[in-house]
């Protein structure tokens, strides 16, 4: 059997992606196995690329000795044409937010975001309805969360999404995976009317986040029958959720979906089982830090 190797070198692709906690998370993970991980941010913004530099990118990490990559916003997609290969959930989303290099320089795409998500709503909303379920976002994360919800069982999911091709493309490979009446899409103009019948909303676009902040739709639109859960984690605490809380909605926040989509990729880089709840902890110390 060939031992496991005693050090990593990981990345991350993004776009303003200063604030994250994943290199501290990873880092901190390992530590209790024993192992070297070093893991770096390499921003799209600072660097001056753009989502189109993505695939470039990656193939400059492998030969640089990474032995695996995060990939998130705008990457997600971007990413895909650019590996040797892809797992099934990658394949089906068409979005990968975990890159895995093997022995011989291969790279696998493979995507933990949606199991991420759908642990964290597991544990923070187990018992809320789903019997109608708006979506904002329709992007890499969108097509994670999408999967997850109708996975958990959502009857019906209405993506909203300002690039309305990218929003009829999700709902159409979904309605393939889940049935046709089980995903759809509507305008932004809609939105009022969706989310007064609606049980809960999730948001999975960059809106929130440090570098784009402020509020994904009108506040009057929320109201105490909504669930509302969020994927952005840095601020972990958004405008959104605060504005959510206040109209007396039940709330989740990103940060389970960052810890477990994080745990899953540490088992795909390290071939080490993490403790997922330790990593909740280490989460909640950051964020507090």
């Amino acid at each position: 059997m060939t031992p496991q190797p005693s050090s990593y070198l990981i990345g991350l692709i993004g776009s303003g992606i200063g604030p994250s906690l994943s290199p501290a998370l990873h880092e901190r993970e390992a530590d209790h196995h024993g192992v070297r991980l070093l893991y770096r941010t390499l921003d799209l913004d600072g660097l001056g690329l753009g989502a189109e530099d993505v695939g470039a990118l990656v193939r400059t990490a492998r030969r640089l000795g990474y032995d695996g990559l995060n990939i998130t916003h705008p990457g997600k997609q971007a990413v895909v044409p650019h590996l040797d290969a892809l797992s099934e959930d990658a394949r089906a989303l068409g979005a990968v937010n975990t890159v895995v290099f093997d022995g011989d320089g291969r790279s696998c795409g493979h995507n933990t975001d949606w199991s991420g998500f759908a642990q964290s709503f597991a544990r923070g909303l187990a018992d809320a309805p789903t019997r109608r379920v708006v979506q904002l976002g329709a992007g890499g994360a969108g097509a994670a969360v999408a999967h997850a919800m109708l996975t958990l069982g959502a009857d019906r999911l209405t993506l909203v999404d300002t690039d309305a091709g990218r929003a009829t493309e999700l709902a159409a490979a979904l309605a393939d995976r889940f049935g046709a009446d089980r995903a759809r899409t509507a305008p932004a103009g809609e939105l009022g009317a969706l989310l007064a019948d609606a049980d809960g909303l999730v948001h999975a676009t960059p809106m929130g986040m440090a570098h784009h902040p402020g509020l994904p739709l009108p506040a009057e639109l929320l109201h105490p029958g909504l669930w509302v859960a969020d994927v952005v984690y840095r601020p972990l605490d958004t405008e959104l959720l605060r504005t959510a809380r206040a109209a007396g909605c039940r709330t989740l926040d990103g940060g389970g979906m960052a810890v477990h989509q994080a745990a899953h990729a540490f088992r795909l880089f390290t071939g080490r089982t993490p403790d997922a709840d330790r990593m909740l902890a280490h989460m909640a110390t950051l964020v507090i830090a």
